[in-house]
């Protein structure tokens, strides 16, 4: 269905076309497939059609290892890619050009200098990464329809896509053109909810028994308190890349927890899907 989709900058009429072959029942399917897309209206699942659409016609999808991306698999990343720029320009996805699929997890070499300046390199496993002017990378076993489950990694890596459109990955987005968003206030209030966060991280993880070990299941009991994934503590970039997962999939604990900061991503997103789930539109 999507072959003929060369990824370079695609016109308008490419985009028709392609919104075409996303016919209503693929389309009722789709949505199906992912829950968190339930409590939308007819007028955003349309919104959500076409930026689909155009992420269709913009990008190119890449299979390595064996992966060939079918038409579902690109259906199912891109239309988890379009919500979170549902009510934005879609421009803020320029300026890179393909998306990558793994079958399952891959590694990543790393370097990191230690506080006495050696130098170790590492494999890290990981199941998505961002790469500043270049691709993302996925797993399709962890991109794929997830059901209820609150971890997202599509929508994760392209919240940093959005982070590294201003060229560095801090936490904060473009704001520009958006008169109603104080990048004063924005990292204010980004600065206090990220260490309200990693004060709560610190708390459960001081209350976690010593017979009981912090990366086994039965420390997950702890850990299941808090409002985000632990790993939403390593700098304000996760933060924001993790809180945009939560977000979307599971808002919840995330407005109960850090209602400014939940109030900040919806005046961004300009959504609020909290409201969405509770009114049912």
């Amino acid at each position: 269905m999507f072959r003929w989709i060369t990824g370079r900058g695609a016109t308008s009429r490419e985009v028709e076309r392609t919104y075409a072959r996303i016919g209503p029942e693929l389309w009722r399917k789709t949505l199906a497939a992912h829950p968190f897309l339930d409590g939308l209206s007819e007028s955003e699942k349309d919104a959500l059609r076409q930026r689909t659409a155009w992420l269709l016609a913009s990008k190119t999808f890449t299979g390595v290892q064996g992966l060939e991306p079918t038409d579902d698999i690109m259906l199912s990343v891109a239309v988890q890619a379009a919500l979170p720029i549902l009510a934005l320009d879609p421009e803020l996805y320029d300026g890179w050009h393909e998306i990558v699929l793994y079958p399952g997890g891959f590694v990543i070499p790393r370097m990191e200098m230690d506080d006495s300046g050696v130098v170790h390199e590492y494999l890290q496993e990981a199941s998505g990464e961002a790469w500043d002017g270049g691709p993302v990378i996925l797993s399709w076993e962890d991109a794929g329809p997830s059901g209820e489950s609150p971890d997202n990694v599509v929508i994760h890596e392209f919240a940093h896509k959005l982070d590294l459109h201003t060229g560095d990955a801090d936490g904060m987005p473009s704001l520009a053109g958006r008169s109603e968003l104080s990048p004063r206030r924005w990292r204010a209030v980004l600065n206090r909810s990220f260490t309200d966060f990693c004060d709560a991280l610190d708390a459960v993880e001081a209350a976690i028994p010593a017979d009981v070990d912090p990366e086994s299941d039965a420390a997950a009991c702890w850990y299941g308190s808090l409002p985000l994934d632990p790993y939403a503590a390593t700098d304000e970039a996760e933060f924001f890349a993790v809180s945009s997962e939560a977000f979307f999939v599971d808002p919840e604990p995330l407005a109960q927890a850090l209602p400014d900061w939940y109030g900040l991503l919806a005046a961004y997103y300009r959504q609020d899907p909290l409201k969405r789930r509770q009114t049912g539109s």
